[in-house]
C-alpha cells in the first residue's frame, strides 16, 4: 500500500508459444470446434488453421516463430553471372559497366544480363572501381562534325604527345580514325613528326581503305604550315588527290573532340606507365586498334563496335592527282621555285610549298584581287605593297597617321624555311 492506496496487479504474461501449444491441444480433443477456440484465444479462424496445419506438418517445432526475411534476397548476385562479369573485367580492366553489360549481351545470350548499376555495383563491391567525382563539362561543340553522314566523310588525324619508353626511345603515336564510325585506322608510332615520315602511313591507309572526303587536324606540322592558306607539303598532296584539309581553330582541341577522347582511352590502356621498348610500345598499340574496332562497345553508337559501322571508301588509291581547275575568267599564274608569282610587274611571295602549281586570281566585287589554290583561298594582293594578306585589304586597313596598317594580316614574304633559318640566327 501507498500513501492509502492499493497498487494495481500487473498484466499476467504468457508465452507465444506456450498459447500456440494450448490452442493445438485444445483443437486436438474430441469436439472441439475451431471457431469457438479461435474465438477464445483472441485469433483469427485464418491464424487458427496455420498454427494446426504446421503442428500438424512439423509437431511442436512448427509452432515456432519463422523468418520473415525473403528467401532470396532481390539484391542477391547470380553467381554464374558475377564470374561471367568479373571474367570480362579482367580481360578488360579499362572498360566500365555499360561496355562489359553490351559485351555480356553478345557473347551470353543465354544469361539475363543485369543493369549497368548493378554491375557497377559489383565491381565496387569486388575493390575493381571507385566512385568518380563528376567534373564541370562544357556544352559538346558538334559544328565540325556536322557533315559527317557517312564513313570516310571525315577522317581525323593528330600525335597522341610524345613520351619515352623504358629505354628512353621516344615516341610519337601518329593516330587517325573515322569520325563516323570511330574507327581507329591507324596507330602507329613515327620516328619523326614530319611529312617525311607521316606520308608513308596515310599511303598505307589510303590503299587499304580508299580516299576521304575530308581530313581534319589541328595546325602544327606537318598537317599545315604558316604560309598562304596554310597548305603544307601534306596538305598540298591531299588536295591533289581530291581530300580537302581541314583545321581546327587554334587552342580549340573540342572541335576534334571524338579524336581527343579516343587519345584519354589509348593513353590509359597503353601508356600508363610506357612499354619497355619501342617495338613492345608498338605491340600494344596494335593489340588496342583490333581490340577497340573489334570488340570495344561504343555508348555513342548504341554500345556496337566501330567496326560495325565502319566501310571502306569507293574512292580507291592509288589514283592519278588532280590539277586544280579555275573559271575562265581567272588568271592563272605558275608559282616559281622561290614560291612567287608575277603579277602587275611585280614579284609577290605566295608560299614555297606550291612552287610548279598553277593559281588562280580573281577580282571580287569590292575590286580586291584573290588569289587561291583549287578551292583553298590563299589570300589579297595588295598592288601597292607587293605582299599577299589574308583578308581583303579594304576589311583589314585602317589609317594611322595618314598610312596604312595592316602588318597583322600580312603572310610570311619569305619561304617558311628561310623564316626557320633567320629564327635560329
Amino acid at each position: 500500500m501507498v500513501g492509502g492506496e492499493d497498487l494495481p496487479m500487473p498484466w499476467k504474461a504468457t508465452c507465444a508459444m506456450d498459447e500456440r501449444v494450448r490452442f493445438v491441444m485444445a483443437a486436438s480433443e474430441e469436439g472441439a470446434v475451431i471457431t469457438d477456440l479461435c474465438e477464445a484465444f483472441g485469433v483469427s479462424r485464418m491464424t487458427g488453421y496455420k498454427w494446426l496445419t504446421r503442428y500438424r506438418e512439423d509437431g511442436v517445432d512448427g509452432l515456432k516463430d519463422r523468418s520473415r526475411a525473403p528467401r532470396q534476397h532481390g539484391l542477391a548476385r547470380p553467381e554464374a553471372v558475377v564470374a561471367a562479369v568479373l571474367g570480362l573485367r579482367e580481360r578488360y580492366p579499362h572498360w566500365g559497366p555499360r561496355k562489359l553489360r553490351a559485351k555480356l549481351a553478345r557473347l551470353r545470350p543465354d544469361l539475363v544480363v543485369p543493369a549497368a548499376s548493378t554491375i557497377g555495383d559489383w565491381l565496387r563491391r569486388e575493390g575493381l572501381t571507385a566512385r568518380q567525382s563528376r567534373r564541370p563539362r562544357c556544352a559538346p561543340f558538334t559544328q565540325p562534325f556536322a557533315a559527317v553522314t557517312a564513313a570516310n566523310d571525315v577522317w581525323a588525324v593528330d600525335f597522341k604527345g610524345w613520351f619515352r619508353t623504358g629505354d628512353g626511345a621516344r615516341c610519337d603515336p601518329l593516330t587517325i580514325t573515322d569520325a563516323f564510325s570511330r574507327s581507329l585506322l591507324r596507330c602507329q608510332a613515327v620516328h619523326r613528326p614530319d611529312h617525311e615520315h607521316v606520308r608513308p602511313i596515310f599511303k598505307a591507309a589510303f590503299a587499304e581503305f580508299g580516299l576521304p572526303q575530308a581530313i581534319r587536324s589541328d595546325n602544327g606540322v606537318p598537317f599545315a604550315s604558316t604560309g598562304a592558306g596554310g597548305i603544307s607539303a601534306l596538305a598540298l598532296w591531299w588536295i591533289k588527290l581530291g581530300i580537302t584539309p581541314e583545321r581546327i581553330t587554334p587552342g580549340k582541341p573540342q572541335q576534334n573532340g571524338r579524336h581527343e577522347r579516343m587519345h584519354r582511352t589509348l593513353k590509359a590502356e597503353t601508356a600508363s606507365p610506357p612499354a619497355a621498348t619501342l617495338k613492345d610500345q608498338q605491340d600494344r598499340f596494335d593489340r588496342f586498334r583490333r581490340e577497340f574496332n573489334q570488340e570495344r562497345p561504343h555508348e555513342a553508337l548504341g554500345q556496337k563496335t566501330p567496326a560495325s559501322f565502319y566501310g571502306p571508301s569507293s574512292r580507291s588509291y592509288p589514283c592519278a592527282p588532280r590539277e586544280p581547275v579555275y573559271d575562265q575568267t581567272a588568271a592563272v599564274r605558275k608559282v616559281r621555285s622561290t614560291g612567287e608569282i608575277k603579277w602587275n610587274g611585280e614579284l609577290v611571295f605566295i608560299n614555297q610549298v606550291l612552287a610548279g602549281e598553277p593559281v588562280g586570281i580573281d577580282e571580287t566585287e569590292s575590286g580586291e584581287w584573290r588569289v587561291s589554290y583549287a578551292h583553298i583561298q590563299l589570300g589579297f594582293i595588295d598592288s601597292r605593297r607587293h605582299r599577299l594578306y589574308r583578308r581583303p585589304i579594304a576589311a583589314t586597313s585602317h589609317a594611322v597617321c595618314g598610312t596604312v596598317d595592316n602588318a597583322q594580316e600580312a603572310l610570311p614574304t619569305v619561304p617558311q624555311t628561310q623564316q626557320q633559318q633567320i629564327a635560329l640566327e
